[in-house]
């Protein structure tokens, strides 16, 4: 990117806490934050945040289901330092005993953040409520009794099992100069372990007719909900992008369906949003709301007669012609910066195992059919049952669970 002053070096593991069981439930996201607390030639917890904050630099690390990733942002000519910074926490790290106490504590408040922050949480308890007691709908920071139990041990099995070259890829993208780059990257990474990652269980469907309702009782200002379903469109399958359309028209948008009917018309919501989610063998289409508390059941009953109507009914040519249009422009805008670059080039490499240009990939848009658009709604909103998770001063879960059987 040779217009830009920056750069980002992203590195991606194809791990997270799908591959984990119920005794280590968390240590994703526990390894994640332990890669920081000081590495050999960086012994102080402050010292990787002190050379990156001298040259303004941003980095952060995060942690999915299905992948984690560490990354740094910095001035283009940073890259000696954020390839240093980054191999240095993933390659030479301490994870010294007092260091894992004292980042446990900082986890157990980052839970209780979390907890405090309903807009947030919903859809957890969302994904819990749609997979169940699988991997994919586990916490991904634990339990409070999975955090409690692990042990230095577990977390060093943890990363030497998942953090192998095999399961990884590095990223640079920004303004660099590509073959001394390569040559460091090469010449660092070669030390990273080799061997084979462990793979995950398959998510095992299992059969329920019945929509489900989870209700979480909180004082709140309002009422946070999620409305959706589970989707055989994983991240392989062949209607993904009548999927990923599919939620722009319904509430991708200012102008989709969903925004415009309980916002614009009704007053009834600040924010109206749908998404669909794609793992590697599954996924799911939901809706969020924030709503006033005597309205929940209105708006939720409204959600659902959309869901209805596009199922029974479908879409038009022409809202799929602007959803094309959205998607596009969307997909420009969030490709001029160097960290979405790096994570559109990473996530396709770690996964697909091969480089498409985003050119590619619209192509791959532009070809959906109003059809496929229409198949897709049908297979969500009239072959799988509904399920909702509700965050407010409610309840009536069965109330909610007949409002949503259909």
């Amino acid at each position: 990117m040779k217009d830009t002053k920056s750069l980002t070096l992203l590195a991606l593991f194809g791990t997270g806490s799908r591959y984990e069981t119920k005794k280590t439930n968390g240590v994703s996201h526990f390894l994640e934050h332990l890669f920081f607390k000081g590495t050999t030639s960086r012994p102080r917890p402050g010292d990787v945040s002190q050379a990156l904050d001298d040259v303004g630099a941003e980095h952060n690390a995060f942690t999915s289901k299905e992948y984690t990733g560490y990354w740094v942002k910095a001035a283009s000519r940073h890259v000696p330092l954020a390839l240093d910074i980054v191999s240095d926490i993933l390659l030479e790290p301490l994870f010294k005993e007092e260091e894992i106490e004292k980042e446990r504590g900082v986890i157990f408040q980052e839970m209780h953040m979390y907890l405090d922050t309903p807009r947030r949480y919903v859809h957890n308890l969302f994904e819990s409520l749609v997979y169940g007691d699988d991997p994919l709908g586990w916490e991904i920071i634990g339990t409070s009794d999975s955090l409690k139990r692990l042990s230095r041990d577990d977390i060093l099995d943890y990363r030497k099992s998942h953090y192998v070259g095999s399961n990884a890829v590095l990223v640079v993208a920004g303004a660099f100069r590509e073959e001394d780059t390569l040559r460091r990257v090469e010449k660092v990474f070669e030390r990273l372990s080799a061997g084979t990652a462990k793979s995950c269980a398959p998510f095992q469907a299992i059969k329920k007719d019945a929509s489900r309702a989870h209700l979480e009782y909180k004082k709140s200002d309002q009422t946070h909900v999620v409305l959706g379903a589970r989707s055989n469109f994983s991240m392989f399958h062949q209607g993904r992008y009548a999927a990923a359309l599919l939620a722009t028209i319904l509430g991708g948008k200012t102008s989709s369906r969903l925004f415009q009917e309980i916002r614009e018309k009704r007053g009834l919501a600040y924010t109206v949003s749908a998404t669909t989610e794609q793992f590697l063998d599954s996924g799911y289409f939901s809706v969020y709301a924030g709503v006033p508390h005597g309205k929940t059941k209105e708006v939720v009953r409204r959600i659902r007669d959309e869901f209805w109507r596009v199922g029974e009914n479908g879409i038009s040519s022409r809202e799929l012609r602007q959803a094309k249009d959205f998607w596009r422009g969307q997909f420009a805008i969030s490709l001029e910066s160097s960290d979405e670059v790096a994570s559109f080039y990473g996530t396709h490499e770690l996964f697909y195992k091969d480089i498409v240009s985003p050119d590619e990939v619209m192509e791959k848009v532009e070809r959906v059919t109003q059809e496929e658009v229409n198949s897709a709604a049908r297979e969500i909103f009239h072959k799988q049952p509904l399920c909702m998770t509700l965050i407010g001063p409610h309840r009536d879960e069965v109330a909610y669970k007949q409002l949503i059987h259909v």
